[in-house]
């Protein structure tokens, strides 16, 4: 009998191997196809607590492992469950877990997720990967820091068809879905076969089964007004629009709400759904048009008044990138409201009732006088508003229509020439389509002379608008020369933005050296520097990102 009972665990765990995706593992038996690279430090596969990791007891600064290859047409979703294990949470150069996509005929591996923060248990990371025609690899990279005692390990990697956004709560991550902790009414799992379980439906959705699984929230130990209950979903990593869709159950005794947010990267949130009935007898179905072009959570937030509101229970969250309400709908590029003025003006342009106050135009650089920013000899734009035809030497660059409740970040390089003051001389409108002012949302307030500096400004305004460069000189005498160049846009927060990571083989250095490496430091090595160089006559008087902070 002892026998069979230990043949069918055999064969039930044989089954779920067989199960699993390719790119999958559980590192139980084997490294699933996985191979570290011999040049670095090896991975351990430790077979008893099925993990896999390396750690400081050997000599070296980072190890890799690398997926065999991957191929995939339709939408998956990457799950990573990891632990970093530190001595020290102050390190200058912590530990750190990096993710890198592979692309077949790609120069660079793009860096789809980092994590340095060390912990006392294994933590999830969820990351969307979208459709591609050409195969890949996974590549985890390793680095030890400088920390004498790290380890770094991976238990489970498992990929699965669909959005990482969607869940059935079957399994034990959750899908990467966590609770915001209160002291007083939170989400627990509901269903299954657990003695005690703390379940207050019969059945779940998935299954229509007590064995299924499903999320909750009970008032039962409410004690003040308005506790609310969080349920938060992985970010979603690559822009997503369509349906999301649901199902819950809602019973309510005195006053719940029941709403469904996005929040983006700097804390922003948008309702996007909200209850509209007091009883739900049976699961009921909701769906919400979807829109996430930047980052974003989706949050499920209940609110009760009283120990004696009710409960909510959701289950089988879904996505589909076709809109609950069939409209056709395309996510807006920003890079159409963008322009480094190499070869024309974009899809910018002036009123013929301001006179030409913007010049396109290509000097030569020497040690006086800075060229264009984009390449140092290219074109940029010149307003020179003395000779405007405008009354108060005004001159005003309009760009395209921008889309209504969209989070931007405009960002663009400026120089000035010539002003005694320069306060004022160059400012940003947002303009509604008929070209009526709205709103100044930035201007200069100090700005050294001749230096190119960047700017930039999140808004986000409800109705499709404009955003408008203007320049402005006081009088004819204080007048002088504004210049402009590589405008772009971005859709999120400039601080969301900020927080992105890095396109393959691009650094500013802002923050530090980002996947780049030197063999040795020293006297000859290379070091981040902000402003000029320590020796006059020598190096640039500001960087190329912003003006006056950090290079290399």
């Amino acid at each position: 009998m002892l026998r069979l009972c230990l043949l069918a665990a055999h064969a039930l765990r044989l089954a779920g191997a067989a199960l699993l995706s390719p790119g999958s593992c559980t590192f139980e038996d084997s490294a699933c196809g996985y191979q570290w690279d011999y040049a670095h430090l090896p991975w351990t596969l430790h077979g008893e607590g099925h993990y896999i990791s390396v750690d400081t007891s050997y000599e070296g600064e980072k190890a890799v492992l690398s997926s065999p290859d991957l191929y995939s047409e339709e939408w998956s979703c990457v799950r990573l469950i990891y632990q970093i294990a530190t001595t020290s949470d102050t390190s200058p150069d912590p530990a750190r877990l990096n993710l890198y996509l592979r692309q077949e005929g790609e120069s660079f591996d793009r860096l789809l997720w980092s994590a340095k923060e060390p912990s006392d248990s294994w933590l999830i990371a969820s990351l969307d990967l979208m459709n591609s025609t050409k195969k890949y690899k996974l590549v985890l990279e390793g680095e030890m820091g400088q920390d004498k005692s790290t380890s770094i390990a991976v238990f489970e990697i498992k990929i699965t068809s669909g959005y990482c956004i969607e869940c059935d709560f079957e399994e034990n991550h959750l899908c990467g879905y966590v609770n915001r902790w209160n002291p007083n009414v939170n989400w627990f799992v509901g269903g299954g076969s657990i003695r005690n379980s703390q379940s207050i439906l019969p059945k779940d959705h998935t299954l229509n089964s007590a064995l299924g699984h499903y999320m909750y929230v009970d008032s039962v130990y409410v004690k003040h007004f308005q506790e609310v209950a969080q349920l938060i979903s992985p970010k979603t990593m690559a822009p997503v629009s369509g349906c999301l869709s649901f199902y819950y159950k809602l019973k309510q005794e005195s006053s719940i709400v029941f709403t469904v947010y996005l929040r983006d990267m700097s804390g922003f949130y948008e309702e996007i759904w909200k209850t509209d009935s007091a009883l739900n007898a049976d699961w009921t179905l909701a769906e919400v048009d979807f829109n996430a072009p930047y980052p974003m959570e989706v949050i499920f937030e209940v609110a009760f008044n009283s120990a004696k509101g009710g409960y909510v229970a959701l289950d089988d969250i879904s996505f589909s990138p076709v809109y609950c309400s069939n409209q056709t709908g395309t996510l807006f590029n920003p890079a159409n409201a963008g322009c480094n003025f190499e070869e024309d003006l974009c899809n910018f342009y002036q009123d013929h009732k301001d006179g030409p106050g913007w010049s396109r135009v290509k000097v030569k650089r020497n040690v006086y006088r800075a060229g264009d920013h984009t390449t140092g000899f290219g074109y940029y734009l010149l307003a020179n508003t003395k000779f405007t035809s405008q009354p108060g030497y005004i001159g005003r660059l309009y760009g395209p229509t921008l889309p209504g409740n969209l989070q931007f970040c405009l960002r663009f390089y400026y120089a000035l020439y010539g002003f005694f003051k320069m306060s004022g001389t160059l400012a940003v409108y947002i303009f509604e389509e008929n070209h009526v002012v709205q709103e100044k949302i930035w201007s200069v307030l100090d700005s050294p002379k001749g230096v190119w500096t960047q700017a930039e400004i999140s808004f986000k305004k409800p109705m499709p608008c404009k955003v408008v460069f203007v320049s402005w000189c006081k009088s004819f005498w204080d007048c002088g020369l504004v210049a402009l160049d590589d405008v772009s846009l971005s859709l999120g927060s400039c601080q969301a933005a900020d927080l992105l990571l890095p396109s393959p083989g691009e650094c500013t250095f802002e923050k530090d050296e980002c996947v780049f490496t030197q063999k040795k430091r020293g006297s000859g090595s290379w070091h981040r520097k902000r402003g000029p160089t320590p020796t006059s006559y020598t190096g640039p008087r500001g960087d190329h990102t912003t003006g006056d902070t950090t290079c290399i």
